[in-house]
């Protein structure tokens, strides 16, 4: 089956203005280009094929992350992808995990424009392909970037923004990164399908903390938060001026086309009568706290009863009534 793969489109300012300046309510989402044929089913995720160990990041031997010469032989066959999620690391940003939580890998051997993997035999023992029939987008994952790309032995492997996706057998716990970087070849990978790092994450994204659930990041993967003293109709007014901005930092104006995860019914920025353009998520405005110090810090939660972390939708998370 062929796949074809997306591609960024450039933004004319004045739409982007546009975007910015539309009235609260109104869906701003755009249908995006289909990087690879989308794929999708509902088998329920397994456990992967694992090995002892932990990566260091050089690799050994021919470079796979494993002893011995690359052969011929046929590996295992990996266990089902499940629904896609994105972790959050202090050190890689977002990195995509499968439905068991472990992390998911790129090879620079391989191309995503065409999708063609180059790790067969003993490199897809040590780095098992993802399957790609049953994989479904999870929170901050965006469908229209799965597809799949036919191996040399005809199954069906999982591409992200058109890279073939891995496992490694030596992550044998969800959130495990033993593979980045092994042999200077393999990188974890973003959800977008670049290689994972902190500059790689978009304006504003999603990141499932494990006691808060789905919420919002910004480009730093610093947590976002709303304030329960705000209003977002008929029009967004932020509450939250002098000392209090200064604690509770605005977030900037992100383009809709600059996120991943994020409701975009509602998703645009104003003006603020300081003068400063703060971002929205379902009009509501965003903002980060001075007290988070690194990604994935929720410090700023429940602060005074009125401050709270946002979902993807742009409701507080765990405020009273929600």
């Amino acid at each position: 089956m062929k796949t074809s793969w997306r591609t960024a489109s450039l933004v004319a300012t004045a739409a982007a203005v546009l975007a910015l300046t539309t009235a609260c309510g109104q869906d701003n989402s755009t249908t995006p280009a289909s990087a690879a044929q989308n794929v999708g089913a509902t088998a329920p995720a397994g456990s992967p094929t694992t090995g002892a160990g932990v990566g260091t990041g050089t690799g050994s031997g021919n470079g796979y992350g494993a002893d011995g010469n690359q052969s011929s032989s046929s590996p295992t066959p990996a266990a089902p992808a499940g629904k896609l999620t994105v972790a959050s690391n202090p050190d890689l940003g977002s990195v995509v995990t499968d439905g068991s939580g472990l992390t998911l890998y790129r090879f620079d051997k391989d191309t995503a424009n065409p999708p063609k993997s180059n790790c067969d035999g003993d490199c897809a023992t040590t780095w098992p392909p993802v399957p790609a029939n049953d994989a479904t987008a999870g929170a901050g994952i965006d469908k229209a970037l799965l597809g799949e790309v036919t191996r040399a032995d005809g199954s069906k492997q999982l591409t992200i923004g058109g890279w073939p996706a891995y496992r490694y057998a030596k992550d044998v716990n969800a959130g495990d990164v033993n593979g980045q970087g092994v042999g200077g070849k393999w990188f974890a990978l973003a959800p977008n399908g670049k290689k994972a790092s902190l500059a790689a994450l978009p304006g504003l994204s999603v990141r499932k903390d494990p006691k808060l659930g789905d919420i919002v990041v910004d480009k730093n993967g610093m947590t976002v938060y709303r304030f329960l003293k705000d209003k977002a109709w008929p029009k967004s007014v932020s509450n939250c001026t002098g000392a209090c901005l200064q604690k509770w930092p605005a977030v900037g104006i992100v383009k809709p086309e600059d996120t991943q995860g994020v409701k975009k019914k509602g998703l645009m920025g104003f003006t603020r009568p300081d003068g400063v353009q703060q971002m929205t998520v379902n009009c509501w405005p965003i903002y980060t706290f001075s007290g988070d110090k690194a990604p994935g810090d929720t410090n700023g939660q429940g602060v005074g009863g009125t401050w709270y972390a946002v979902s993807p939708d742009g409701k507080p998370v765990g405020a009273p009534g929600n």
